[in-house]
């Protein structure tokens, strides 16, 4: 289950490490936040913003306590970044901030929050004149530490900075690995690392095939599921498995993906896609040994009637 239910995001911090729970933890946690209502729209599932470098505007997050004691909350912004299971989360507390972490200013550092109300803590988003063009992801947070654990609540903040869009991704790493059996057909696995190379944050859609020389013996992988959205510079590791690959010494994994760009309103639109290709063994173990003995074979036909043929004319030399 994604880490933002409705863009929240809810992670449990023990020991200054930051550790995902299911969005639906919000529901274990005795207060909600969500967007304010106001110019920006209502009942909007997270922060979105189209900005220009030196832009400065307001909005507001609103904390609602759903229990029956009165909350003292911590209000602070931070920013994104993938996990390793896929997840968007929020660098802790402690975890300096360079991007929307540092230009998101809530208006307060903590807010209380009655028994059965709700309370709008009031924000600024000031966009640097340095900042880069594309998108940057992060949150703002609310968080009660009780028992030296910190509970916290979010939503995700996500700007897209004029300047241009360029959207790309890049295959970096590609390996050929084969493990085949003594008799027929092997299989062959597909290492790779899709790194996000552009200014947006996309998804990679990918296919993978593993064939012989010049294209023959074609092995297409079963589908591969899409990965994560990736922000600017971000990385993601695959490994995929191709079955029936035919050992024919040397062999060509292929690898295409296809960015997935997705634009305010959720659409999802698939761009220009990217290939790389790189070369492995797939030695045929059981026809290479039956080469080795024919060859010994062959060899030792040859040797065996000279040999005897040498030994006949020292003979008659002796006589």
């Amino acid at each position: 289950m994604p880490v933002f239910a409705r863009a929240a995001v809810v992670a449990l911090l023990a020991l200054a490490v930051s550790a995902p729970l299911p969005a639906s933890a919000q529901e274990d946690v005795p207060w909600t936040v969500s967007t304010a209502a106001n110019d920006f729209g209502a009942d909007r599932e997270n922060y979105r913003y189209t900005v220009e470098p030196g832009d400065l505007l307001d909005d507001a997050l609103v904390v609602a306590n759903r229990g029956a004691q009165p909350l003292d909350l911590a209000v602070y912004s931070a920013d994104g970044f993938t996990t390793k299971t896929g997840q968007l989360d929020l660098v802790t507390k402690d975890t300096p901030s360079t991007g929307v972490g540092a230009w998101v200013r809530p208006a307060v550092d903590h807010v209380t929050v009655a028994p059965g109300q709700s309370t709008e803590v009031p924000f600024t988003v000031a966009v640097p004149e340095s900042a880069s063009s594309g998108d940057h992801a992060g949150g703002i947070v609310t968080s009660l530490t009780q028992g030296g654990v910190e509970r916290r609540v979010g939503i995700r903040v996500q700007l897209r900075v004029g300047g241009g869009l360029a959207p790309a991704l890049a295959v970096e790493d590609l390996a050929v690995h084969y493990s085949g059996s003594a008799f027929g057909e092997g299989d062959a696995t597909l290492t790779y690392t899709i790194r996000n190379t552009g200014n947006a944050i996309v998804a990679a859609r990918q296919t993978a095939s593993v064939s012989g020389p010049f294209g023959a013996w074609r092995t297409d992988a079963a589908p591969i599921g899409d990965s994560p959205q990736l922000l600017p510079g971000e990385t993601w590791p695959v490994s995929v498995p191709v079955s029936g690959v035919v050992p024919s010494v040397l062999v060509t994994g292929s690898v295409t993906l296809v960015p997935l760009l997705t634009d305010a309103a959720g659409s999802i639109t698939p761009l220009e896609s990217v290939e790389t290709t790189a070369e492995g063994w797939a030695v045929p173990w059981l026809l290479l040994v039956l080469v080795v003995v024919i060859g010994a074979g062959l060899i030792l036909w040859r040797l065996v009637p000279a040999a005897g043929k040498r030994r006949q004319r020292e003979a008659h030399a002796a006589a």
